[in-house]
């Protein structure tokens, strides 16, 4: 089966162990992994600013070069990013050709999680990690794309990992993107409370699917001074 790899923005400037890992355990599942260096951003962030022209020239960059390779899916380690990925029928409605390209896009690209539990059929990957987690389940891969119980499914068969619930679990992280930026002081306090929250049930662990969101629990844990390790769920599907 060959993948296209879509690594997005986060995974490819900041988090850059998130593309690393992701890689690695679709290629250990039998996957044959391109990565096509022409990928640019969805233009998400242009997009829910308002700035449609411009971020359809990023779309358009991407829709080619994840197509470019004729690859049987599209996987990427963000359910927010897929979820811009989806919407780019949408934006291109007008424009018939690219409309095509969009659609033709959109049926196999996949986040990643979902693509390992309902694509390649596994819930066990033979991962290991002792000690209690606390599930960030991001706004727009679970409310938007749908993908709740892929990321779940896979971490249940962790050996040695408890998945421990916690108050306010399905808030926001307060992150949103440009949200942050425009309302400092509202998403301050959202993450602070989702922090809290998470360091009151008692868990050794913060687990995500989306590395935006994780970069944003990530910085006010060590802001609170709290001893609490953030991983994205590939990282932790690739500990032996």
């Amino acid at each position: 089966m060959k993948v296209s790899f879509f690594v997005t923005c986060i995974a490819d400037n900041v988090l850059t162990n998130i593309g690393i890992k992701s890689i690695e355990l679709l290629e250990e599942l039998g996957c044959d992994v391109v990565f096509n260096p022409k990928q640019t951003c969805c233009g998400q962030p242009l997009a829910n600013t308002g700035y449609h022209k411009k971020a359809k020239k990023s779309m358009r960059v991407l829709i080619d070069a994840l197509l470019e390779d004729g690859c049987d899916y599209v996987v990427a380690p963000s359910g927010s990013c897929v979820l811009q990925v989806k919407e780019f029928p949408h934006f291109f409605r007008d424009e018939a050709g690219w409309a095509d390209k969009a659609t033709v896009l959109v049926d196999k690209t996949f986040e990643i999680t979902d693509f390992i539990v309902n694509v390649l059929k596994v819930t066990d990957v033979g991962a290991s990690l002792t000690g209690r987690a606390a599930y960030h389940p991001s706004c727009h891969m679970s409310r938007l794309l749908g993908v709740k119980e892929p990321p779940i499914l896979l971490l249940q068969h962790v050996s040695g990992l408890q998945l421990v619930p916690f108050k306010g679990q399905d808030k926001c992280c307060g992150f949103g993107g440009t949200f942050a930026v425009k309302m400092a002081d509202l998403s301050g306090a959202m993450v602070t409370e989702k922090v809290q929250n998470i360091a009151a049930a008692g868990v050794d662990y913060v687990i995500g699917a989306d590395g935006a969101c994780l970069m944003n629990i990530e910085g006010c844990i060590k802001r609170e001074g709290y001893n609490i390790r953030v991983y994205h769920v590939v990282e932790v599907l690739m500990m032996r």
